[in-house]
């Protein structure tokens, strides 16, 4: 397995692991259908063109985990992280965000942040393992709770924003 950067010919292939990782929720208080679409393969064509898109690939080069992202001056805001579900439970999460990590560092970056479920534990308790901390609203910058907003809005409760200091 090796993670490496997104080439157009993956982008097929990402929706389709957004829509399988989704099976890891069903044993969960977490109802199905807020996430029940996956971002269309155009949907990652920005992050794709800003090499903020990288996967995780099988022993035959397919993706089977991606990390997509927005740069926005010295932050990387973390979009979407998704493992096929066949393959999760492997470390390959745990691969992909450290490469990510490791390449933020290398560009000078000053923080990753997301938004993500607080309780689950494959969500907030994983990042937090890997050294995110919550934010606070006395400290929540205003595209995050702009996130957490619409999320809401779109019935996804729970939710919380992180962010890794670099």
């Amino acid at each position: 397995m090796r993670v490496r950067l997104a080439a157009e010919a993956d982008l097929p292939r990402l929706p389709e692991i957004e829509l399988s990782a989704v099976d890891a929720f069903l044993n969960t208080s977490m109802p199905p259908g807020p996430l029940s679409t996956a971002t269309p393969a155009e949907g990652w064509r920005d992050a794709l063109n800003h090499a903020t898109l990288w996967v995780v690939d099988d022993e035959q080069g397919t993706p089977i985990g991606f990390l997509g992202a927005h740069r926005d001056g010295g932050e990387l805001h973390i979009l979407e992280f998704d493992v096929e579900a066949a393959h999760q439970g492997k470390g390959l999460g745990r691969q992909l965000l450290n490469h990510v990590i490791g390449w933020a560092r290398t560009e000078g970056l000053s923080e990753l942040t997301l938004t993500t479920f607080r309780n689950i534990p494959w969500n907030g308790p994983f990042y937090a393992a890997m050294g995110f901390a919550e934010i606070s609203d006395a400290d929540m910058p205003s595209h995050l709770a702009e996130t957490l907003e619409a999320e809401r809005a779109r019935n996804l409760e729970e939710r919380c924003a992180m962010r890794l200091t670099l």
